[in-house]
């Protein structure tokens, strides 16, 4: 077995993809949710692989890839940093290279990347294993909730207006992002900015109320949100989900219980509410108002 530092590649990124793919779609530990075992669409492929590239671009330290003796990909990591804060953006071992220790070398490299930073955040699962490694490398965990739904003409009538100024924004805001990066979560995203940018839509509130965005993808996924208030987060998440066209599913994951604002905004909308994993969290407090990002954190 051999663990190499992840390179900035299509190949490797395709690897990362094929070993998270197999790895959560194995997991039994997920009911209800879809087969990431089927084949992805190539637009998805693309966004996976993407974001697997910008990371060993911008921290080949804290990346990781996992090859048996075959030549083969069997694990992966995937880490950042950025101004005093860590992130854990994927940890996935294949079924059949498990309970062999490479889980725990893949994660000590990670955390090691790691080591000098104040704060730490992880966007777990459900998996029960993952959650007590995490508790065990001295991250808090706080259970996470997830709305889900579809954003029809009714549930557009439910929400209310939003009650100040929205507009899509762009590269001119990245100042006023990292700003309030650094005020909810205690660094800026920094050059995460850049491909969430090309990946995302961004909708942004800027007055003298305060400032926040918020990230949205075509599938319906909020991507990313942080504001300076709640008021500020519940206008950019109605912004967000009434810019859906109808009949897409709408989707906010990871919230823990201090993103009350979220969830009556989603009750609001009729999107069904769960449980969904772990927001894991070391050297600071569940952020808020901020719904974090399962791969920017």
């Amino acid at each position: 077995m051999i663990v190499r530092q992840l390179r900035d590649t299509e190949e490797d990124a395709e690897a990362v993809r094929t070993v998270a793919t197999a790895a959560f779609g194995a997991s039994r530990t997920l009911p209800g949710k879809p087969d990431e075992t089927a084949e992805w669409p190539p637009r998805r492929i693309a966004f996976a692989n993407g974001r697997n590239r910008h990371l060993a671009r911008t921290d080949p330290g804290g990346c990781w890839l996992a090859v048996d003796d075959t030549g083969m990909p069997v694990g992966a990591v995937l880490s950042s940093r950025r101004e005093g804060t860590w992130g854990l953006a994927l940890f996935a071992v294949l079924p059949r290279a498990q309970r062999r220790g490479l889980g725990r070398e893949l994660l000590a490299g990670a955390l090691a990347y790691g080591r000098a930073c104040l704060r730490g955040i992880i966007v777990g699962s459900e998996d029960p294993r993952a959650a007590a490694t995490y508790r065990q490398a001295g991250f808090t965990l706080h259970p996470s909730i997830r709305l889900r739904g579809t954003i029809d003409k009714a549930a557009k009538e439910r929400l209310p207006p939003p009650d100040g100024a929205v507009f899509e924004g762009g590269a001119r805001q990245r100042d006023m992002m990292d700003s309030v990066d650094r005020r909810t979560r205690g660094g800026a995203h920094g050059p995460d900015h850049d491909l969430l940018l090309r990946q995302c839509r961004l909708f942004v509130s800027d007055d003298l109320a305060g400032s926040g965005y918020c990230y949205v993808g075509d599938d319906g996924k909020v991507e990313l949100l942080a504001a300076t208030s709640r008021r500020l987060a519940t206008r950019l998440l109605t912004a967000a989900l009434l810019s859906l066209p109808e009949g897409t599913e709408a989707r906010v994951p990871s919230l823990t219980a201090e993103q009350e604002w979220a969830v009556d905004v989603g009750l609001a909308a009729g999107l069904e509410l769960s449980t969904g994993g772990y927001v894991c969290l070391r050297g600071m407090r569940p952020p808020t108002p901020y719904i974090p990002s399962s791969t920017f954190l």
